[in-house]
């Protein structure tokens, strides 16, 4: 082990708050369909030595579906988004359950959170996600973090919890993360090729050139491996080490052992909420921009005014997230619009002075206003 991943090991070891997520196929049974309660007890374990040891944890924990297989008399995990609502209806009640038990034998008392991406990028929704979770630490609260599986739509879902679970490390200002699959590291090639070898240090996305990196490994699951190397860059961003490790080995992860891969953090270079805009979205539209307002937007970090827009696409309504694009169709940046699409083709290219005296000082605004702009 290096002497840079033996210090990165040991922060995430030693975070003051420590975000820990785990995944469906961790926590359910082998055909998927029920709860384990025996891996599920063995994270608990781990997470309340952590937390009655003085630190503070949030679990993002996936399993809601995953949870209401089973009662629902179905075989697998359903395809429909509706279906899968259901089975977030179902399944979520006994996760947290079965977490709360498990955590009542330690002392501790667990809150639940579910999340969708509309809670997190509005300004005021975000502040107010930040606000609970700190809230729940400082009473001592172990939260139990998850999507919003019954009413999110794919318009607006996070599309995986290894996604969210970085965000949320930015969101609380953790000082590490865990990522715990049911791989026990990123390998430079499919684990069960012979010769594939265990990445155990990350120190820059050019480490990951030579690796090849599946997809989703789990009949339960949303993510895979790329979501995961996606979600330790989001962290990285943020300045969090990310640790990726199963399950049984989070013990040994929580104690710096050489398990898993360490992923390195860089300096951060956004705020918090921007980062969210930058990776909590979907885009519902796209604006096209002049050359002039390319340059304002990226280089003067300027608002865009209707002035400098040539184009709209998509159908999206005021507060919607959108693409802001160059002539040449590159994403530039994504911002929170302050019009429905159906208002801004008349808006183009003309002054918000202009706008204001022939529509009314209501129009005298910004079409995204550069504290809900982030540049990509």
């Amino acid at each position: 082990m290096t002497d840079d991943a033996g210090r990165l090991r040991q922060r995430v070891a030693q975070a003051r708050r420590l975000v820990v997520k785990v995944g469906s196929s961790s926590l359910t049974s082998a055909d998927g369909g029920a709860l384990d309660l025996g891996a599920l007890g063995a994270l608990v374990d781990a997470l309340a030595a952590r937390r009655t040891g003085g630190g503070q944890v949030v679990l993002v924990s996936s399993g809601a579906i995953a949870a209401g297989i089973g009662p629902l008399g179905l075989e697998r995990r359903p395809g429909d988004l509706a279906t899968q609502q259901a089975a977030a209806s179902v399944g979520q009640g006994a996760l947290v359950a079965a977490y709360q038990a498990a955590f009542g034998r330690h002392g501790l008392t667990v809150g639940q959170v579910l999340l969708t991406a509309n809670d997190t990028t509005r300004r005021s929704h975000y502040t107010n996600a930040r606000r609970t979770l700190e809230r729940l630490l400082d009473l001592g609260i172990v939260p139990i973090v998850n999507e919003n599986d019954t009413v999110a739509t794919q318009e607006i879902r996070f599309g995986d919890n290894d996604r969210l679970a970085a965000l949320v490390a930015d969101l609380v200002g953790a000082d590490g993360l865990v990522l715990l699959t049911d791989v026990d590291a990123l390998y430079d090639g499919p684990p069960s090729r012979g010769g594939s070898r265990r990445v155990p240090f990350v120190a820059g996305a050019g480490d990951l050139d030579a690796v090849t990196i599946g997809g989703t490994g789990s009949s339960v699951g949303s993510g895979g491996m790329v979501t995961k190397v996606e979600a330790a860059g989001i962290a990285g961003a943020a300045g969090i080490p990310t640790l990726l490790t199963r399950l049984p080995d989070v013990a040994d992860a929580l104690a710096a052992q050489d398990v898993g891969t360490v992923f390195a953090p860089v300096a951060a270079t956004k705020a918090s909420r921007k980062r969210w805009l930058a990776h909590a979205t979907t885009a519902r539209g796209r604006l096209v921009l002049d050359d002039g307002a390319v340059t304002a937007v990226t280089q003067r970090r300027t608002s865009l005014l209707p002035a400098g827009i040539t184009a709209v696409d998509g159908a999206f309504a005021a507060g919607d997230a959108v693409d802001v694009c160059a002539a040449d169709g590159r994403v530039i940046a994504r911002g929170l619009v302050n019009y429905a699409s159906s208002e801004l083709p008349r808006l183009l290219g003309r002054t918000t002075r202009d706008l204001a005296r022939e529509l009314g000082p209501a129009y005298e605004r910004e079409v995204v206003h550069r504290d809900d702009l982030v540049v990509l």
